[in-house]
This record gives structure tokens, C-alpha cells and sequence, in this order.
């Protein structure tokens, strides 16, 4: 099955016109401008090893596979404030002032549609510039009729929507999330479980749009959803970015299961300020948040398969919301390990980290491969992006891999697959004599 080529204009469609998503516009305008290299995005900057190592065919993800180019990028969003992306990018206080002056005239194009958002799912969050209707059907319908007028008025060929906008509270998958019919009928019937984040993957996959879910919220992840997914065939991915303190865990944990490591206790704890920071201060979004968090030490470490090592792991997240410090967030991890006859010793990590820097081109890369995707017609979850979430989907009956370097080996050879190479095992015993 080979992929359609990437012909025409590219529709990048954002929830949530915050730091995030102007950071990732502006970084984007950088590149095509020459004003920047496109540092931290896989497909823009990583290679991809072919056949054996003796053939040195490492090209670039970009040359390698067809990807749309970043000049095809046309961006659209809707938010619950009025301001275009220069002003929304002004308040974020993210970008220097050379670096927004110089994005000025594609953020200022980026003028936001009115948000579907219900204050009952963000505590600490409103703003003035919401969709009004009698349910949350009409809503998606409102949603649907942005996409087609997105369509007409930038002649794209296709759009991808990903999400960027803030962590809604926690919910609990429930009846209405168990069935397609159920779901639009509770649509409907405005069900309190349908969250605004879900009403969003609803009309974009009922758009024809490639829907990938940037927080952890509980949306992509339920049946209706996913079944939604397969009926129209479009691709979808999640959730939560991995940026900051995650990825670090997802980076040392491998390292510290590899040489059989124990860990006694995982204390971590971050300062944030910015809109992110303000929304998390509830404990209901906190506790999505802690979710996507917390997991992927259990699924990296196995407790269950290396009891002496982890099974009494004490891990403790915290999260406060401190505005001096703005997007520039610092996580600190405090990690009790223990070795041979089991001496204890410590890592201390404290990460001064810049969430919206770290997030742009996770943004970035999930777009292209999820265009790509679409148009290798691959539907449903896309487990070989699991690389960029923090709480990556799986299908019902796996646990989701949360090791980074698997996750990396999973989507190059995906990669590969797509493009009719050989697969890589990092076997090697072709390379010798001695196993004849």
C-alpha cells in the first residue's frame, strides 16, 4: 500500500489559540523564513536508518518519507478569547519580542473561531467568545460548518485538528461513551459526560479530519470515539504532550530497569504559571493531569514482573501553580534507588524547562504524521505515534509501551513499513562469522 502523495495546502485546526499553539505557528514561520533551525522535531530534523549498516542509508524523515512541506501549512483555531495570534502569542509572554515581531504577520492571520466551552469542564478558566446552541449536537454541527468554511476560504486539500487548549476535569468513561449511538444521542440529550474536547473529535472526524488530543482529557480514548474513527476511516492519536518532567521519566526509567535498578520512591513536583498552571490549579483538571502522569512508571518498571525491585515504588506528583514563573516551568524529581545488596543511593534531576518550547514541535510532527497516516489510509488509534504522549492509546486488550526508545523504534520501523523497507531488529548476527 503505498501513501498519496502530500498535493495541495495542508489545514492545521487548534483548540486553544494559547502558548502552545502560537509558539508552534510562530517556530513554524521561523523555519520557512530561514530565522530558525526546526530544533526538536523528528521529522524535520532526525534520520532514519535503512537496510544494514554497512549500506550508510541514514536519510532524513522528511526525504525519506512524504511528508507534507511546511510552506503547505495553513492554520486555523478557535478559542474562547477574541485576540488573533500575535496578540495571544504578546499575552503568553512566551516568545522574545524579536521573535514575535518577526512571526507578526502570520499570527495576526490567525484570527480565532468562537469555542465550543462550558466552564463546568475548565474550573478556572472563561472568556466571552463561545458557541451558544440548544445541545451539544448543534455545537458539533457549529464545528463542522468552521471546518467547511476553513475549507473553502484557504482552498486546503486536507486539515489535521489537534488539539491545544487547556485540561478539562476529570471524567470517568461511562455509558454514553460505550457506543457511537449512544454517544450522539447523549449529544442530543446534552450528556454531562461529553466534555467539549469530545464534541471537537466528534466533528472533526465527521469532517474527515485526523483528529490527535494534546491534554488528558478523557476524549479520543472511549469506544464511540474510536469506533467513529474506524466508520470514517481518519486517524487518531493521544494523549497529553510529552514535554517536560514525563519525559524525563520516560528517558531514565528505561535506563534504570535496563540494569535492574531498584526504585523505592519517585517524588515529583513542578511550578508553572501561564494559563496551563491556572487551569491545573483545580484539583478536578489536576487529577486528569496526575493520571497521564503517574502512569507511565508502572508500565515501564512492571511491579508485578519485578516485585523485589518496584513492587513498594512510592510515587508522589505534585503540580503548583506559581505565575512569576510564566511557561518557563521547572520540574524536580527526587528519585531513592537502590543496587547490589541493596545499597541505597539517590538522582536528583531539576529540570528548568519551557513547556510551550518543548510542546511546538511535538505539534509540528504529529500534524505531518498524522497527514501521513491518512493518507496511507490508516484508521483508528496510531499506536506508533505513542512517542509524543504521555498516556499513549492502545487497543483495548494491550498495555501501552511507554518506554521512549522502544516508542522511537516503533515509529521508525512504522516508518518503514509505510515505505517498503526492511524492518530493523538490531540483531546484527549477519554482520559475523562466528554463528555458522
Amino acid at each position: 500500500m503505498e501513501s498519496k502523495a502530500p498535493e495541495g495546502k495542508l489545514g492545521v485546526l487548534i483548540p486553544g489559540l494559547g502558548a502552545v499553539s502560537t509558539t508552534f505557528i510562530a517556530g513554524v514561520d521561523a523555519i520557512i523564513n530561514g530565522h530558525s533551525a526546526p530544533i526538536g522535531s523528528l521529522t524535520q530534523m532526525g534520520t532514519i536508518r535503512l537496510g544494514k549498516r554497512t549500506e550508510n542509508r541514514s536519510p532524513k524523515i522528511k526525504d525519506f518519507a512524504p511528508l507534507a512541506d511546511l510552506q503547505d501549512l495553513v492554520f486555523g483555531a478557535w478559542d474562547i478569547f477574541e485576540d488573533n495570534g500575535y496578540q495571544a502569542a504578546a499575552k503568553a509572554q512566551v516568545l522574545t519580542p524579536p521573535d514575535l515581531e518577526r512571526a507578526r504577520k502570520t499570527l495576526e492571520s490567525v484570527k480565532p473561531m468562537k469555542a465550543v466551552f462550558n466552564q463546568d469542564y475548565v474550573k478556572k478558566l472563561d472568556g466571552p467568545h463561545k458557541k451558544v446552541a440548544d445541545n451539544k449536537m448543534q455545537l458539533a454541527e457549529m464545528l463542522m460548518d468552521d471546518i467547511k468554511s476553513f475549507k473553502a476560504t484557504n482552498n486546503t486539500a486536507r486539515e489535521v485538528m489537534i488539539w491545544c487548549a487547556s485540561t478539562e476535569i476529570y471524567i470517568e468513561p461511562s455509558d454514553v461513551h460505550s457506543s457511537l449511538t449512544k454517544f450522539e444521542a447523549g449529544l442530543l440529550a446534552n450528556d454531562a459526560e461529553i466534555a467539549p474536547s469530545m464534541i471537537y473529535a466528534y466533528a472533526s472526524l465527521k469532517s474527515g479530519v485526523p483528529f490527535m488530543m494534546g491534554a488528558p482529557n478523557l476524549t479520543v480514548d472511549i469506544p464511540a470515539i474510536q469506533e467513529l474513527a474506524k466508520q470514517t476511516g481518519m486517524p487518531i492519536g493521544g494523549k497529553d504532550f510529552k514535554t517536560g518532567q514525563t519525559l524525563m521519566k520516560t528517558i531514565l526509567a528505561p535506563g534504570l530497569k535496563s540494569r535492574m535498578l531498584g526504585v523505592e520512591g519517585w517524588f515529583s513536583t513542578n511550578i508553572l504559571g501561564n494559563r496551563d498552571g491556572e487551569v491545573l490549579d483545580d484539583p478536578m483538571s489536576f487529577k486528569s493531569k496526575e493520571v497521564s502522569k503517574k502512569g507511565a512508571l508502572d508500565y515501564i518498571l512492571q511491579p508485578d514482573t519485578y516485585p523485589d525491585l518496584y513492587k513498594d515504588l512510592y510515587h508522589k506528583v505534585r503540580i503548583n501553580y506559581y505565575p512569576p514563573r510564566g511557561d518557563a516551568k521547572e520540574g524536580w524529581d527526587n528519585i531513592d534507588i537502590f543496587g547490589w545488596m541493596g545499597y541505597k543511593m539517590q538522582i536528583k534531576v531539576d529540570f528548568l524547562c519551557r513547556d510551550s518550547i518543548l510542546a511546538a514541535p511535538i505539534v509540528l510532527d504529529l500534524v505531518l504524521f498524522a497527514d501521513l497516516a491518512h493518507r496511507h489510509n490508516m484508521k483508528g488509534i496510531q499506536e506508533w505515534l505513542s512517542f509524543y504522549f504521555k498516556a499513549p492509546m492502545v487497543a483495548e486488550e494491550l498495555y501501552p509501551e511507554h518506554d521512549i526508545f522502544i516508542q522511537l523504534t516503533k515509529l521508525k520501523n512504522t516508518l518503514r513499513w509505510m515505505m517498503g523497507e526492511e524492518l530493523i531488529t538490531h540483531l546484527g548476527q549477519e554482520y559475523y562469522d562466528s554463528y555458522e
